[in-house]
């Protein structure tokens, strides 16, 4: 995977998970859909996955450093 694809993915992935988990835009959707007694569980999911796409992140731009030609 290319570099420059990884780090699309890896800051779409965090934006998304943060947004889920620091604001109430999945709570209310998963209410409107009749699910809200997983409302209590979607701790479990996010965390997580906003941890992993965070070093994805961190990845993908360690890897673009690292291949990057040097300047002098």
């Amino acid at each position: 995977m290319k570099d420059d694809k990884l780090l699309k993915y890896g800051i779409i992935g965090t934006v998304v998970a943060a947004l889920c988990c620091f604001t109430p835009v999945l709570v209310v959707l998963v209410g409107v859909v009749g699910l809200s007694a997983v409302v209590g569980y979607l701790d479990y999911v996010l965390f997580p996955a906003l941890g992993i796409f965070i070093l994805i992140t961190v990845y993908a731009l360690m890897r673009r450093k690292r291949t990057s030609p040097e300047e002098t």
